[in-house]
C-alpha cells in the first residue's frame, strides 16, 4: 500500500508558480522545483508527472487567481459599471507601480517564452485573455445601458482595445517605464473612452488611489 502524502498540493503548486513566474519555464531546474517546493524528485514526479504538467498546474493557478480578480473588479455591485470599469483601469496601473521587482504579468512572460513552441501554454494564455476581454465586454455592455458610454461603440472592441492596453503597460512596467507614467497613461486612456448622455455622474478622476 502507498504512503499517504504528508504535503499539501496546493502549497506545492503555489511555491512552484512563483519559482517559474521568478524565472521563467526554461531556467527554472528540477533542483530549483525540489528546494522551494522541499519535496524529493521521487515525490515532485509522482505527484505531479514532470516539470512540464507542474508548470501547467502552476500557470493555470496564476490564471485562476488573476481572473478572480478581474471578475471582483468589473463585476463588484458597488459600484457602477463605468465606475468598475475605469476603477479596474486604474488598479491595473497601481498594481504595475507595487510590483517593485518588476515580475509582471506570469501570463505575458510564459506566452512570450513558450506560446510558439508549446500547444498548451497557448491555449491556456488565450483562454484566460479571452474570458478577461469577456469580463471587459460585459462591463461595458452594462455601462451603454445606463448610458455612461457610448452605444454606438463596439463593446468587443472597446474591450480589446482596453486588454491590449493594459497589457502593454506591463510591457513598459517591465521595460523600466516610471509608476508616475503608467497611472498617467492610465488616466488618459480612460479620458478617451467614448461617453454617452449619462456620464455626468461617474466618479472623479484618480478615483482609485
Amino acid at each position: 500500500m502507498p504512503r499517504p502524502r504528508k504535503f499539501d498540493e496546493a502549497d506545492v503548486v503555489a511555491a512552484a508558480r512563483d519559482e517559474f513566474w521568478a524565472r521563467g519555464y526554461a531556467a527554472t531546474s528540477v533542483d530549483d522545483l525540489t528546494s522551494v517546493t522541499g519535496l524529493g524528485k521521487g515525490s515532485l514526479y509522482g505527484a505531479f508527472g514532470d516539470k512540464h504538467k507542474l508548470f501547467l498546474r502552476a500557470l493555470d493557478d496564476y490564471i485562476a487567481t488573476a481572473l478572480d480578480g478581474v471578475r471582483a473588479q468589473l463585476r463588484d455591485p458597488a459600484h457602477s459599471a463605468y465606475d468598475r470599469l475605469t476603477r479596474h483601469i486604474r488598479a491595473q496601473a497601481k498594481a504595475l507601480a507595487a510590483d517593485k521587482a518588476r515580475r509582471g504579468c506570469m501570463m505575458a512572460k510564459s506566452a512570450a517564452e513558450l506560446g510558439a513552441v508549446d500547444d498548451d501554454v497557448e491555449r491556456s494564455v488565450e483562454r484566460a485573455y479571452a474570458e478577461w476581454q469577456a469580463e471587459l465586454a460585459d462591463c461595458i455592455k452594462e455601462a451603454q445601458r445606463d448610458g455612461a458610454i457610448d452605444s454606438k461603440q463596439n463593446p468587443q472592441a472597446l474591450a480589446t482595445t482596453l486588454l491590449a492596453f493594459m497589457r502593454g503597460q506591463e510591457a513598459l512596467h517591465k521595460a523600466g517605464v516610471k509608476s508616475a507614467q503608467l497611472k498617467a497613461s492610465a488616466e488618459q486612456i480612460i479620458a478617451l473612452i467614448p461617453t454617452g448622455p449619462r456620464s455626468s455622474g461617474i466618479e472623479a478622476k484618480g478615483g482609485v488611489s
